[in-house]
């Protein structure tokens, strides 16, 4: 079972959500081919009315935590009240570019200087 079938698994068992999206973003940064380690995930439920942002996001890195034990290493989350999804319009924004590890620990900048000095 991949990596995106369990995270899909876990958060249907537990949240039992209206939608669910959970998108693989790994390709979009500086890992190996089929890493599954980036993943962004949209999570709409009940279970979240009357529970703040943060404490909504601990749910779920607290029921993912054996992935991100596992080699998941970063999670874009978006979890929603079906209230929070009619207003938003059905669609969770995208995930930005990667701002890291796209370039060699050697290619880095020294201590003192910037990339763009000469």
């Amino acid at each position: 079972m991949s990596r995106k079938d369990r995270i899909t698994d876990i958060l249907t068992r537990t949240f039992q959500p209206m939608h669910l999206e959970v998108l693989d973003e790994s390709h979009m940064h500086a890992v190996a081919p089929g890493a599954e380690s980036h993943f962004r995930v949209l999570v709409v439920s009940e279970s979240f009315v009357d529970t703040g942002l943060l404490a909504r996001h601990r749910l779920v890195n607290r029921v993912l935590d054996p992935e991100l034990g596992a080699g998941l290493h970063a999670l874009a989350l978006h979890t929603w009240t079906p209230e929070e999804w009619f207003i938003k319009g059905g669609q969770a924004p995208e995930s930005p570019p990667c701002q890291g590890g796209a370039r060699p620990l050697s290619a880095a900048p020294r201590e003192g200087t910037s990339s763009t000095s000469q």
